[in-house]
């Protein structure tokens, strides 16, 4: 089905400073949104930002459902700009809508949506070095109706933030083992709400604690590391990068694929592969250089200094030649348009 998206503009607003603001704080202009209604999708446009009205009895209050991505768009060396691996969280995106039964959203509805909204909102891509564009694509269940039911009504909407770094230091995490994110045969490989909320708890008692995130185990051991927090976990020990294969508890991160494809092209071997704690203890009590980090869109690289397991704190490898940074830079060099894009990750506009 073909879908028009209308555009309405208005004034610039004009903001300044956005660097020094918190993550996700300060919206664009404009917002993108469409109406799911009788098996359809209608009513696609790009409209000023604005707050939304709906139903105290709209169900994504109520059972959860509610899907999100993010993404992010960039300034090129050439001054174009390139919304990074769109097919690819596109792909994603419709994995979480299926687990969680709320409908497809076509793919042309969501690259033109979000083409149309980042055009419009141009000036709004930070031309920094280490600034970009987030993009936030989600969609919610707004059948107004109590009752444990499929929602019949969504609405799919995109906004944009300018950002820049998510961590601003290097990260002190703890390997969780009481506590867990998902199970087999749950929701830890969708993108849903649910996955998120249930993980504040534990993350706040281990800030409490003096750490920024935790290390996710499995949740029959408890003993294999998943994710962190808003990433997944990267390990660089023995010139071997390793990181846990995915699995129905952990997402398939965009930022995780595309490093151990950059990693691939420079013949670094990989393995993914279950990684316990008690195989990060050794590594650590036997002298080994260990890296550690988590890769997310938000975060892209980010850095962990330190990894408490139980009682004892063990301190990573962060030094300016660690590996987990020549990567970081092959990947900023392709979004930029520094060097080729052989995978054809970039979608310019």
């Amino acid at each position: 089905m073909e879908h028009t998206i209308s555009v309405t503009s208005q004034a610039e607003r004009k903001v300044t400073d956005t660097k020094s603001l918190p993550f996700g704080k300060i919206p664009t202009e404009h917002m993108f949104i469409a109406e799911y209604k009788n098996g359809e999708w209608q009513n696609a446009q790009v409209v000023p930002f604005h707050d939304l009205t709906l139903s105290p009895l709209a169900l994504c209050l109520h059972y959860g459902q509610t899907v999100f991505e993010g993404m992010k768009a960039f300034v090129m060396e050439d001054g174009h700009i390139n919304i990074f691996r769109a097919d690819k969280h596109y792909d994603r995106f419709i994995k979480s809508l299926h687990r969680m039964c709320m409908p497809p959203v076509p793919q042309k509805l969501f690259i033109d949506a979000i083409r149309s909204l980042v055009q419009l909102d141009a000036d709004w891509v930070p031309k920094e070095a280490d600034g970009s564009l987030y993009i936030r694509p989600f969609m919610i269940a707004t059948e107004d109706r109590i009752g444990v039911k499929i929602s019949d009504e969504y609405l799919f909407m995109v906004v944009c933030s300018p950002a820049f770094q998510y961590y601003a230091k290097p990260l002190k995490v703890k390997v969780e083992t009481n506590f867990v994110r998902a199970a087999e045969g749950g929701t830890g490989n969708a993108k849903c709400g649910g996955n998120y909320g249930g993980a504040f708890y534990p993350t706040q008692l281990a800030r409490e604690a003096g750490y920024d995130q935790v290390l996710w185990t499995d949740a029959i051991h408890n003993e294999f590391i998943e994710e962190s927090g808003t990433m997944n976990a990267m390990f660089f020990i023995d010139n071997v990068l390793v990181t846990p294969q995915l699995t129905g508890t952990i997402l398939d991160g965009v930022t995780r694929d595309s490093l151990l494809s950059i990693a691939k092209a420079k013949g670094i071997t990989i393995e993914e592969r279950q990684i316990s704690y008690a195989e990060l203890i050794t590594a650590f009590e036997d002298g080994k250089r260990v890296e550690a980090f988590g890769a997310g869109t938000a975060a892209v690289v980010a850095p962990i200094e330190i990894i408490a397991i139980g009682h004892k704190e063990y301190k990573c490898y962060i030094e300016p030649d660690a590996m987990m940074y020549q990567l970081q830079k092959e990947l900023f060099n392709i979004r930029r348009g520094l060097t080729e894009d052989v995978n054809k990750w970039n979608y310019v506009i």
